[in-house]
């Protein structure tokens, strides 16, 4: 049984319509990616999952008692509000010690605790929110454009965290991508929204489907680069080195939707 899925699922804002019709779920342990051009639907998709937006039309269905995680595109916290990465990991439930120690250990950000949250870097924050996310003990993790705003060394350490969540958690996995060069190799599928499902299947089916070659030009072919992250070394993840994205040789000089 799935642990989420949207059936049919219609959403207008006034006269524009946003999602005309969209199926799609997500299985245990499965990792789905959304990718899709702006003003495609791609955060009102993920507001109805979450079931803050209701759709017009169509259905979500979750297993019984589905435990979510959930990392926002945007969390602004203002600079004037004391907020050290360890009082926001607590609030506002005030997990115990060791759940958060857990997570601490799991997306690599030991250390930092003290530190106030407007003094992290991009891909910290990020795996500060991965953390807050985890301490729910998810079953299903839905992330809308969790690296926006980081470079592609930090884009490439996140998602390598996020396999590695999945390996050890085994939480399935609903991210939304902006990035069409960077998906992860892990993905079991990738969907492409433009207000309703253009194309589904692994990233090379997705890469090589005429819907999405037709929605973001011909010299695609090959612009959903899969990456690997294959080495025995630790590393900052702040400075994560390009050789680990691979792929990159299948791109066109043109391939930039």
């Amino acid at each position: 049984m799935s642990l989420i899925a949207a059936e049919g699922v219609r959403v207008s804002y006034g006269e524009t319509k946003v999602l005309d019709g969209v199926d799609v779920a997500v299985e245990p342990g499965e990792i789905v990616t959304l990718v899709g051009p702006n003003g495609s639907g791609k955060s009102t998709l993920v507001k109805v999952l979450l079931g803050v937006v209701k759709p017009d039309a169509g259905r979500v269905t979750r297993t019984a008692g589905l435990r979510l995680g959930y990392v926002p595109q945007k969390l602004h916290i203002d600079a004037s509000l004391p907020m050290t990465v360890a009082r926001f990991l607590a609030l506002p439930l005030r997990p115990a010690a060791e759940r958060i120690a857990a997570v601490v250990e799991t997306t690599g950000i030991a250390g930092l605790e003290g530190r106030q949250m407007v003094a992290l870097s991009g891909g910290q924050f990020q795996r500060v929110l991965l953390a807050r996310a985890l301490l729910a003990d998810p079953a299903l993790l839905i992330l809308d454009e969790p690296t926006q705003g980081l470079d592609q060394p930090g884009e490439a350490a996140f998602y390598a965290l996020l396999a590695r969540v999945r390996e050890e958690t085994g939480a399935g996995v609903f991210m939304v991508s902006h990035d069409l060069h960077v998906v992860m190799s892990a993905s079991d599928r990738v969907v492409c929204l433009n207000h309703h499902i253009c194309c589904a299947g692994t990233p090379q089916v997705v890469r090589d489907a005429p819907e999405y070659r037709a929605l973001f030009g011909h010299g695609t072919h090959g612009a959903l680069a899969l990456y690997r992250h294959d080495h025995d070394h630790d590393h900052d993840a702040e400075h994560l080195h390009d050789s680990h994205i691979h792929g990159a040789h299948e791109r066109e000089d043109h391939g930039h939707a």
